[in-house]
């Protein structure tokens, strides 16, 4: 599980909980099953109307994505794949038929298959670039879908607020009802902004960065399965996957030279 995610929204939350306690508010002032079925629903509508179903879906396919751990072990993948060179260098590339389907990412086996099926470096590399390029498309579809619903959930929230204020104003005889009445309206516009600036945009931004997290990864497979086709010497495959990683990740011998 992704825990900077869930730390994220747990502690914005409670900040705002922790806000309202020492405002001499209550917990229970924040409540409004109305206003979240107007803010919710509204939003949700509205997110509908614009984009096409194979976006909402993906916006559910990622929701599951985000919330798993996104870490890669980088090392563990470029000894993969340096082990792979390893074994094609001796015995040829044909060695790798058994296997290519049991590596660790459908990726790196999809451009293992292509190679071993005896596919020029051009092929590969146009092949799984087209691939990439529809990933990454989709990743910001889905961003713009959390996006736009950012922007739709405030003033969803102002319509729930208004539509609140519509049956205060029905009965202004009893005032006690009526500033009770009003408190509760703005409880709409309360949702809507928080929605939006706690949980649909920070979400769109973090779809984005893990698409490019995982572009990058890619990436560093293709270049690792273009040079298994080439049959470049293993130590080079090596040192050329090590430069894909940040300086404070590669072995002390590279980092000094990247310095």
């Amino acid at each position: 599980m992704d825990l900077g995610l869930v730390f994220g929204l747990l502690f914005g939350i409670g900040a705002v909980l922790l806000g309202n306690n020492l405002e001499h508010g209550l917990v229970s002032d924040l409540v409004g099953g109305p206003a979240a079925i107007i803010v919710i629903g509204g939003t949700i509508g509205a997110v509908f109307v614009q984009f096409p179903p194979d976006v909402l879906k993906g916006m559910g396919t990622w929701m599951g994505r985000l919330l798993k751990n996104p870490h890669v072990d980088h090392g563990k993948l470029i000894d993969e794949i340096v082990d792979l060179a390893t074994r094609a260098r001796r015995e040829g590339i044909l060695g790798l038929e058994k296997l290519a389907p049991n590596v660790s990412h459908p990726f790196l086996s999809r451009a293992l298959m292509m190679a071993i099926d005896g596919a020029d470096s051009n092929t590969i590399r146009d092949t799984m670039e087209i691939s990439m390029h529809q990933e990454e498309e989709t990743a910001e579809n889905v961003a713009k879908a959390f996006e736009a619903a950012g922007g739709y959930a405030p003033t969803v929230g102002i319509i729930g607020a208004v539509l609140g204020l519509i049956g205060v104003m029905k009965n202004l005889s009893d005032i006690e009802a009526v500033g009770a009445g009003i408190a509760t309206a703005f409880i709409a516009t309360i949702y809507g902004v928080a929605f939006a600036n706690m949980i649909m945009m920070p979400l769109g931004g973090r779809v984005k960065l893990r698409a490019k997290e995982s572009s990058h990864v890619q990436e560093m497979m293709l270049q690792g399965v273009l040079a298994i086709q080439e049959g470049t010497n293993p130590k080079l495959v090596r040192d050329r996957l090590n430069s894909f990683l940040k300086e404070n990740e590669r072995p002390k011998a590279d980092a000094a030279e990247g310095g």
